[in-house]
């Protein structure tokens, strides 16, 4: 059961499962790619902007400069431990838990950044896998702000949305295969 302040959104509902076919198009990088001191300086230009993945979410944190939204699973590839409380700033704001199966973007997932761009933004927590969080946020961020994303081994990927990106993420999303989930799926 969620602890007060935070809202579990229903698992129940539409989804959309990558086909093997659209792997290695969702695999290539949709922007440029900076790690180290100049992802670091980029990130602390930028005045509107999400993250998806616990490294780069970590380090917007670290860095004092919290995202509008950030998606995390508490999960990174280099099987670093990662402290539920490294998220505190953001989760005071407003928590979200979603279930989001891995290779799947489902409805809650995209609903859950609906809801906290409109209310003032906050903590997304995913069951699952969070990697396709970054097409939910494009797809509802407004023009101008930012995605920035983790690539393990490279570097953070920073996304402009705009009108192209947004189309792009539509295009991506079409090619998907729409299912129905339920809890136990």
């Amino acid at each position: 059961m969620p602890r007060a302040g935070t809202r579990s959104a229903s698992s129940d509902g539409r989804a959309w499962v990558v086909p093997e076919s659209l792997r290695a198009t969702l695999a290539e990088k949709y922007g440029p790619v900076y790690s180290g001191e100049e992802a670091d300086r980029r990130l602390l230009a930028l005045h509107l902007f999400a993250t998806c993945g616990d490294r780069v979410t970590r380090r917007a944190i670290e860095l004092g400069h919290l995202p509008l939204i950030a998606i995390v699973d508490y999960k990174t590839r280099r099987e670093e431990p990662v402290r539920r409380d490294s998220y505190r700033p953001l989760a005071e704001r407003q928590r979200l838990r979603v279930r989001n199966p891995p290779g799947t973007l489902t409805e809650s997932l995209r609903t859950a950044v609906k809801d906290l761009i409109a209310s003032g933004g906050g903590l997304i927590e995913v069951e699952g896998e969070e990697d396709l969080g970054s097409l939910a946020l494009v797809e509802s961020l407004p023009a101008g702000a930012t995605v920035i994303y983790g690539i393990p081994g490279e570097g953070a990927s920073f996304v402009q949305v705009d009108a192209i990106a947004k189309e792009h993420v539509r295009h991506l999303i079409r090619q998907m295969e729409p299912r129905r989930i339920g809890r136990g799926d």
